[in-house]
């Protein structure tokens, strides 16, 4: 029997778990399943050795995190045209006061990082996110995944290089990227495309995640020109009842789209000197449930 006093504990640390489990999965339903399956083991768990319940939750959040991961590979390859992560709306609370702590938690969640982790091994994504994210002791995750410390640093070394060599590197300020998100809105919804076409990179591309179930290219946009006379034709195609909402996702600046009361598109953009690189959107309706009250 679970007493309200364990109970609590879980509670307190459930955010966190949600968190790790999130940049291991990049969907909250995923995420929301791992946490509660934990929940179930603690509750109907011996804990009276437990001296330290968060590294203990979090061993078992990593563990079934890295089995889902496992199962999940099959269906992603099978996803209907690009895959982006699920959009999360990203408030760090008062418990994250640092500066430089919320910069880390928040590049950790960004689309274009959780992009690049979908590259790596199950057991690298887990090193990965455990110690660049949250900073965890490289002995606590060879116990959490049971493997040795210098094994885990090797997994270590190396997703960091992948992620590094792949990453894009966008250091913007956050006042540049939200004026730059608003002006980018404004030119596709003018209608102008010379007027959209200059905040655009000239190898720019865009990433739509529909996953076959709605509009969306199917393939990678790469270059101005296509990229813009995409965005040219969106806007045309007005929504019913569209509606526009300015929202923090994953760290940085969003646009969410609503039509008839329901999300129906996300955009996020990346950022490098001055000008848009990537446009992500998703349009998945399964990864948008969550927004429905954003």
């Amino acid at each position: 029997m679970t007493t309200d006093t364990e109970t609590d504990v879980f509670e307190e640390h459930r955010p966190f778990l949600t968190g790790v489990a999130y940049r291991m999965l990049g969907r909250i339903a995923d995420a929301e399943d791992v946490v509660q399956e934990a929940w179930l083991r603690w509750s109907a768990g011996t804990r009276e050795d437990v001296r330290e319940p968060r590294a203990f939750l979090v061993r078992i959040v990593t563990r079934l995190a890295v089995d889902r991961l496992r199962q999940l590979r099959t269906r992603r390859e099978a996803y209907v045209g690009p895959w982006l992560p699920e959009p999360l709306v990203t408030d760090f609370g008062p418990t994250v006061a640092d500066t430089a702590e919320r910069a880390v938690l928040a590049d950790s969640v960004s689309v274009a990082v959780l992009v690049v982790l979908e590259s790596l091994s199950p057991l690298e994504r887990a090193v990965f996110v455990l110690r660049e994210a949250f900073g965890f002791p490289y002995g606590e995750i060879a116990a959490t995944l049971d493997r040795s410390e210098a094994a885990v640093r090797q997994l270590a070394g190396r997703a960091r290089r992948h992620v590094e060599e792949r990453k894009p590197r966008y250091d913007v300020d956050p006042v540049q990227r939200r004026d730059l998100t608003e002006r980018f809105l404004a030119a596709a919804a003018g209608g102008d495309i010379e007027d959209l076409l200059v905040l655009l990179a000239p190898d720019v591309r865009l990433v739509g995640d529909s996953g076959g179930k709605s509009k969306a290219p199917l393939r990678i946009l790469e270059s101005a020109d296509k990229v813009g006379r995409f965005l040219h034709a969106v806007a045309h195609d007005q929504l019913s009842d569209m509606e526009v909402r300015h929202l923090e996702l994953n760290g940085g600046p969003a646009v969410l789209i609503l039509s008839g009361g329901k999300p129906d598109s996300v955009f996020q953009l990346d950022i490098r000197d001055g000008v848009i690189q990537c446009v992500y959107i998703v349009r998945n309706p399964d990864k948008l449930i969550t927004l429905a009250d954003a």
